[in-house]
């Protein structure tokens, strides 16, 4: 179809164009409207039985949104399942711990997540375990602070086609309905992001970065600034390293060919209350086996198949290697941050000739932990987690100690291993029919290369993946309330650091009631994905986040900060441009195991939670498939774009 052509279509389907009837205009609507779908794969078979008749054995290692969907749907089959999770809590990217500060305990997270209507597999979850709708708010709207222009707030926009765009342009103060028509060039590549289609779209778009897609296609630069570039921050990847396709399907998933519009749920108090427990709480009425503070170290395959789960903490579990490439050696005094050939973290020092050496994952969430010198503690900047020169907890969120490792030194060749138990057992397997791996990117890794030929097949997609720039969460107490905020969220453009912003003492308890016993005001300030040259010293980027925070808000800068909790951490799925043909799908080459998590490649529109949620199912549905069971039908939003 012709631009122009498209366009008056466009005008006259919109009513914008004179003479159109209203029957005409109603008939028009309907027809470009997406509608909820659901999922479905070549050769399903949804028929069979609801349960299994004989139990079978499932390890599902990861207890993320992924493995928890995964793990909920093998059990209410039928399936034995143990769910492995290293860190001390269940819940991935929505965990959450407690904070001393100011003589109280407040719940702390990774930071704010807003719940998308268009979650219909998550929220199936949630249902499922019992999560009223009490414990969500409606967000009152989706406001942008810019850093050179006055704020736009964007109200829920209908959910019918094309007035939902019409709502965006015509809410916005530097956009508007002409101008943005006239840019006919620049307007096709938008309109280009509605004809979303799973094939051409990643043939055609995956190999080019989003910040190019737009800039080619002459895309109006108001409509990137005010937009499109707000918006592609949200999935922690920047414009300039994300793939064309992938943010294509992103828009797709979010507005353009989503049914619900852009409408939002924000919790009332924190995640882990909220919903973690209720999900770990129905986990074990299925009869699900949680083992917390469990890492997987490795998987035992035979014949093809896995047989087992090796869990780390055995009788010579998993001996590792590093290399110093550089021929260098250990230092004479402190401790130095190495890297095993396997992608494991060891720190490590020499003290009169003795080597000394923890795994250094932090015991939390897997984080690598640093040595402050000053404090004389080991410090992980992920969750402000603090350990002693032994490797005990001694502040955050950490319950577990650092696990010592055993080490020799032979030429320019460290080797450590996990120090074998007093009374000398064989590690802890977990017997397998099936497997279903859904750690994040970095666990995934370390776990097939540890596992070694067995999975030699899965090495090369799996060696593709990647994390995305750091990011850092930076929430502050302060002592007077934050008056001109009238919003509990904001999306925020143009600044170096600074994303977006909560202001948790105005929707989740217990902030609402310190901040009016108080006085004070509770906010949050994102950084959702720092460049390269921008990668600073701590005190460097928070007090960069604090003057970009009395830039938007300028009443804070009189006001004294009474606590503060800095967090900077790198494990969001990088979605790079090229790299998604690499990516290792939900099904392997081992009958047997299965992937899930938000990093799989798969040919549905999901992103980010909802892909968490959906693999885990996919990969339950698989199993399934397997035993000749019912399918678990998984709804999404409609596969293809309204003009594909």
């Amino acid at each position: 179809m012709e631009r122009r052509e498209f366009i008056r279509k466009v005008l006259t389907r919109t009513g914008i164009g004179a003479g159109v009837s209203a029957a005409a205009l109603a008939g028009a609507v309907g027809y470009y409207q997406p509608r909820k779908e659901i999922y479905r794969k070549a050769g399903n078979d949804e028929k069979g039985a609801e349960r299994l008749e004989k139990p079978r054995n499932a390890v599902v290692i990861g207890g993320g949104l992924a493995g928890i969907s995964s793990a909920l749907e093998l059990a209410r089959r039928g399936f034995r399942v143990s769910l492995v999770e290293a860190a001390g809590s269940l819940g991935g990217k929505l965990t959450g711990w407690d904070l001393e500060a100011l003589g109280e305990r407040f719940p702390v997270e990774h930071g704010f997540h807003g719940f998308f209507d268009q979650y219909y597999n998550l929220n199936e979850m949630f249902a499922f375990a019992g999560v009223t709708s009490g414990v969500f708010d409606p967000a009152p709207g989706y406001p942008v602070l810019f850093s050179k222009r006055p704020a736009e707030v964007y109200g829920k926009t209908p959910k019918w086609f094309p007035f939902n765009i019409i709502s965006v342009v015509g809410q916005s103060r530097s956009l508007d309905i002409a101008s943005f028509l006239k840019e006919y060039k620049g307007l096709w590549p938008v309109i280009g992001m509605f004809r979303y289609e799973y094939g051409a779209t990643f043939r055609d778009y995956d190999s080019i970065d989003f910040m190019t897609y737009c800039r080619k296609g002459e895309i109006l630069p108001a409509f990137i600034d005010t937009v499109l570039h707000p918006f592609a921050d949200a999935t922690m990847n920047r414009m300039e390293v994300l793939s064309a396709a992938e943010a294509i399907r992103y828009f797709h998933f979010y507005f353009m060919g989503s049914p619900e519009g852009l409408a939002f749920r924000i919790t009332n108090r924190d995640c882990m209350t909220a919903l973690i427990d209720p999900l770990e709480a129905k986990l074990r009425e299925l009869g699900v086996t949680i083992l917390k503070g469990r890492r997987a170290d490795r998987l035992q395959v035979e014949n093809g198949k896995v047989t087992g789960v090796e869990l780390q903490g055995g009788a010579g579990s998993g001996g590792v290697v590093f290399r110093q490439t550089d021929g260098g050696s250990l230092p004479d005094r402190g401790w130095a941050l190495l890297h095993t050939d396997g992608g494991v973290p060891v720190i490590a020092s020499r003290e009169g000739g003795v080597i000394r050496a923890f795994d250094a994952r932090c015991t939390h969430m897997g984080c690598p932990v640093t040595w402050d010198a000053d404090a004389g503690e080991f410090y992980c900047p992920c969750h402000a987690g603090r350990f002693d020169a032994e490797g005990n907890p001694v502040g955050g969120p950490p319950e577990a100690s650092l696990a010592p490792l055993d080490a020799v030194e032979d030429g320019n060749v460290l080797v450590f291993r996990v120090p074998r138990t007093a009374s000398g057992l064989s590690a802890e397997v977990l017997a397998a029919d099936y497997c279903v791996m859904a750690s994040d990117v970095r666990g995934t890794k370390e776990l097939v290369r540890a596992s070694g030929p067995g999975l030699v097949s899965l090495e090369s997609s799996v060696a593709s993946l990647g994390e995305a720039d750091p990011y850092a969460v930076y929430r502050l107490w302060l002592d007077r309330p934050l008056r001109s905020a009238d919003f509990p969220f904001y999306t925020v453009s143009g600044y170096t650091y600074t994303d977006s912003i909560s202001v948790y003492s105005d929707f989740q308890e217990p902030f609402i009631s310190w901040a009016k016993e108080h006085g004070g005001c509770v906010v949050e300030l994102h950084a959702y994905a720092i460049a390269p040259e921008d990668v600073k010293p701590e005190e460097i980027i928070r007090a960069a986040m604090k003057e970009e925070l009395y830039q938007m808000f300028p009443e804070t800068r009189e006001a004294s900060i009474l606590h503060e909790l800095y967090m900077q951490q790198s494990n969001f799925t990088r979605w790079a441009p090229g790299a998604h043909s690499r990516r290792p799908g939900v099904e392997t080459p081992i009958s047997n195991l299965f992937l899930a998590g938000d990093w799989v490649r798969v040919d549905a529109p999901v992103f980010l939670m909802e892909a968490a949620a959906f693999t885990g199912r996919m990969a339950a549905n698989a199993i399934f498939s397997q035993e000749s069971l019912q399918l678990t039908p998984l709804p999404i939003v409609p596969m293809d774009g309204i003009f594909a």
